[in-house]
């Protein structure tokens, strides 16, 4: 009885799939079917270049090296036809064509380690265990639920139209459907909603004599340091709408509140009448008292983590911070990166 073997290729970006059958050979030989119709794609498709990556070593070595020797001798190995000369034969006569990167992927690596090509692999391999007859609609549905994650995370998260024309702008065609579904099931969107169901704590009392932009609450966040030396972030609240400015620096100082407050508020919007804010010394010294009292602002300080006085401000400080930590998913990677987007 012959053995069968079944070969299937991925393109998570190019909503491409295909998987073949056949009897007579080894899941070796299906290694190098795949191969082959993955060439069958990119010809097709007409790429200028293939990056393949592959969980065999035989298929890796060969395209690092292999097929010219083997060529060169005339498809032999110490004196014998080299195993599969046909299929070999049909590759190297095609990767002279058109330029083939290839990539050695660890199979069967655990969940923890796994990163996207890991992912990727683990799904061919499933796909091969698929009827063929079953695998060709199933994983062009994912290739542009592949295509339609990519575009939502890399335009910033942004709703189901303006993904939509992001992806368009740069020639990627992506239906309504799977980008609605893709923003349904964003782990980060639904952070960074559940973060904002909380309604402000925008009041008047105090706050009821001053228009949009004369009165601000500020306080420092401490964040993991870039490369870049940066660790605090300033954060601006308006107490009128709760609109938020941000600014990083490397320190929490007098100088740097400074500068943040004239390039984010004075800049931006206008000299404000009123500023709150803790009595910690990088916000109570008289490098402070001088600035303000030269551009006419009062500024009032109120106990540390006292919520009922600075309530604006931790509540923006803490959403900030969840939001930060959903567009990196899960951990304070890239914040400085991520802080406009954030704010």
């Amino acid at each position: 009885m012959n053995r069968k073997w079944k070969a299937a290729v991925w393109s998570p970006t190019r909503q491409v799939a295909q998987a073949t059958e056949g009897e007579g050979g080894s899941s070796q030989l299906a290694e190098l079917k795949a191969v082959q119709l993955a060439l069958d794609i990119a010809e097709r498709e007409k790429w200028p270049k293939l990056y393949l990556y592959t969980d065999s070593w035989m298929v890796a070595n060969a395209l690092w090296g292999w097929l010219e020797k083997w060529k060169k001798a005339n498809w032999r190995h110490r004196g014998k036809p080299i195993w599969a000369a046909d299929e070999w034969k049909d590759i190297a006569t095609r990767v002279e064509k058109l330029p083939v990167k290839i990539r050695h992927v660890d199979a069967h690596v655990p969940k923890s380690r796994a990163n996207e090509e890991h992912q990727n692999n683990e799904q061919v391999d499933q796909a091969a265990k698929i009827e063929v007859s079953k695998i060709d609609l199933d994983w062009q549905h994912k290739g542009e639920l592949f295509l339609a994650r990519w575009a939502h995370d890399a335009s910033g998260h942004q709703g189901r139209d303006a993904t939509y024309k992001w992806a368009q702008d740069r020639g990627v065609d992506l239906t309504m459907d799977s980008i609605s579904q893709v923003i349904h099931d964003c782990e980060t969107c639904a952070a960074i909603k559940q973060a904002k169901r909380v309604k402000p704590l925008w009041y008047g009392g105090r706050w009821s004599k001053y228009k949009y932009g004369e009165a601000w609450q500020i306080d420092y966040i401490t964040l993991p340091q870039t490369r870049q030396g940066k660790r605090y972030v300033l954060t601006m609240v308006e107490a009128t709408t709760g609109w938020l400015e941000t600014y990083p620096v490397p320190h929490a100082t007098a100088r740097n509140t400074i500068l943040s407050l004239e390039k984010q508020i004075l800049r931006k919007h206008s000299t404000p009448e009123r500023i709150e804010s803790n009595n910690r010394t990088h916000f109570k010294n008289s490098l402070i008292n001088t600035w303000a009292r030269e551009h006419g602002i009062e500024w009032v300080y109120h106990i540390p983590y006292h919520a009922p006085a600075a309530g604006k401000v931790e509540r923006c400080n803490g959403l900030l911070k969840t939001t930060l930590k959903a567009l990196g998913a899960g951990t304070f990677k890239n914040w400085e990166n991520n802080l406009a987007k954030a704010t």
